[in-house]
């Protein structure tokens, strides 16, 4: 198997300068598919010159507006004209089912489209009041410079569109550091946006894992913003390494997200089973292997053990398979690595005290060689236990219960992190106060999971810094500039002399 040319540098294809390579997991049954240039601090460096070069001295950055735009929509045709290659891309590197992969493709276009349409439809800047006739004061907004992009391995394709398109509708350059564990659809996007008349050095790649290349990226002098989606223990030593050069720092580092059911939304029997059925889509999508999957289930006391047992009975009928086999609901965690830890959190609440109702165990059999975990249930779950309180990334789903509004909200709040959250109620008043009182970036009301292009996505507390998608989306990657003109210019005499 030879290794793919997967460093993109002033529009060169490349292999690493050193000449190493890292071999690419199918998580469905652990055997390599693909070779990649494992990049180092030289290709780093290499790629942060070209975007530097690029911005300073080309075109990008001056293109007109529309133009770039233009480009933006183009790059979203050519994502649909791909939308089934880069599914099943999306799909055997990150191990989702297939219809999975395809939505997050559907989801990538529509975000360029977004921000294609937000620029257009801007003016030309904001007209300040500065009290006399004489003065022409006005607010424009300019692009921040040569941006380090660095994506996580759940929504390869999905979390890169979210940085690329803001930056490029601004007229940035950038630097962007996949996964080294699921680096291939970002590769492909890279190859769209050549395929789009992006000019060269405007959009450069480097694959290789964090250390070195995503340590570089955050300390380089030439590079003036940081956007990191991933851990949060990786998000602070970004921010730290980013604060020697006061370069700008964009952080989504996860969530420990609630999913609050009130008894009021299940009495009746369809609402029952819609509020079941969206409670396994909250934890279990993807394995449980998303940012804001509610993994914390607080159900109201007096509905838990025919909501709980409902909820249990269906996640031991999930499917479990390759991503993309016909019938497959759920796929395989990513990696050994995540594997195990799911499994270690699983085992800490048990010795805790919680009760297994489903899962909790590797399935057996044929078709499960590689980094499959059954969707676990734990009931009996408390905030002392580790499960609880941190971010598993795997298929767990733990049990809290309340008897009051007030508690509910106490629990939901009762979190360092702060991404995203749900409440159940088929009370309109109860709804608008527990969503206001929410401490969460996003707060579904009888539903969980959607997000708009329009709407800014991003979290309180550990969950990170700055927003991503929506106007705030795009200003993350701009620098406001107040330019302030005097038509009448006169001597001041402040000086006598």
């Amino acid at each position: 198997m030879s290794a793919q040319q997967t460093i993109h540098v002033g529009g060169e294809w490349r292999s690493a300068a050193s000449g190493a390579t890292r071999e690419i997991i199918d998580p469905a049954d652990a055997t390599v598919f693909a070779l990649v240039a494992e990049g180092g601090t030289e290709d780093t460096d290499a790629a942060v010159a070209a975007a530097r070069r690029a911005f300073d001295e080309g075109e990008w950055p001056r293109t007109p507006v529309a133009e770039r735009a233009a480009l933006l929509r183009r790059v979203a045709d050519l994502l649909q004209r791909n939308r089934e290659a880069l599914g099943s891309l999306e799909s055997r590197d990150a191990g989702k089912t297939l219809e999975e992969g395809r939505v997050d493709v559907d989801c990538v276009a529509d975000a360029f489209r977004y921000f294609a349409d937000l620029v257009m439809n801007e003016s030309g800047g904001r007209v300040v009041d500065a009290g006399s006739d004489e003065i022409h004061s006005v607010v424009v907004h300019e692009p921040v410079g040569v941006c380090a992009l660095i994506t996580p391995w759940n929504y390869p394709l999905l979390q890169a569109s979210w940085k690329i398109a803001p930056a490029l509708a601004a007229g940035n350059t950038f630097v962007v550091k996949p996964s080294e564990i699921t680096p291939l659809a970002t590769v492909e996007l890279i190859h769209l946006l050549e395929e789009a008349g992006l000019p060269d050095g405007v959009a450069n790649i480097v694959t290789g894992a964090g250390d070195p290349v995503g340590a570089r990226l955050a300390e380089h002098p030439d590079v003036d913003l940081v956007s990191f989606t991933g851990g949060l223990s990786s998000g602070t030593k970004v921010m730290r390494a980013a604060a020697d050069s006061v370069k700008k720092v964009a952080l989504e580092l996860g969530g420990k997200n609630p999913n609050v059911v009130f008894a009021d939304a299940c009495e009746s029997d369809e609402d029952f089973d819609t509020a079941v059925d969206q409670a396994l889509n909250a934890a279990f999508i993807h394995s449980g292997q998303v940012c804001s999957a509610g993994s914390r289930l607080i159900v109201e006391e007096s509905l838990r053990e025919r909501f709980v047992g409902e909820l249990a009975r269906r996640a031991e009928k999930i499917r479990l398979g390759r991503g993309t086999d016909d019938g497959v609901e759920c796929g395989p965690l990513v990696s050994p690595q995540q594997l195990a830890k799911t499994e270690e959190y699983v085992a800490s609440a048990l010795a805790e005290g919680a009760v297994l109702l489903a899962g909790g165990r590797r399935p057996e059999g044929e078709g499960y060689e590689g980094y499959f975990y059954r969707p676990t249930v734990l009931d009996q779950c408390h905030r002392e236990m580790r499960v609880v309180r941190e971010e598993v990334f795997g298929p767990v789903l733990t049990v809290e219960t309340f008897r009051t509004e007030d508690e509910a909200v106490a629990l939901a709040n009762d979190t360092e992190y702060g991404l995203a959250g749900a409440v159940w109620t088929a009370d309109p008043g109860r709804a608008r106060r527990v969503a206001g009182r929410l401490r969460h970036g996003t707060v579904w009301i009888n539903d969980f999971h959607p997000y708009l292009p329009q709407a800014e996505w991003g979290g309180f507390g550990k969950s990170g810094i700055g927003r991503e998608l929506g106007p705030a989306g795009l200003a993350e990657y701009r620098e406001a500039k107040h330019i302030y003109q005097n038509l009448a210019p006169r001597p001041v005499r402040w000086f006598a002399g």
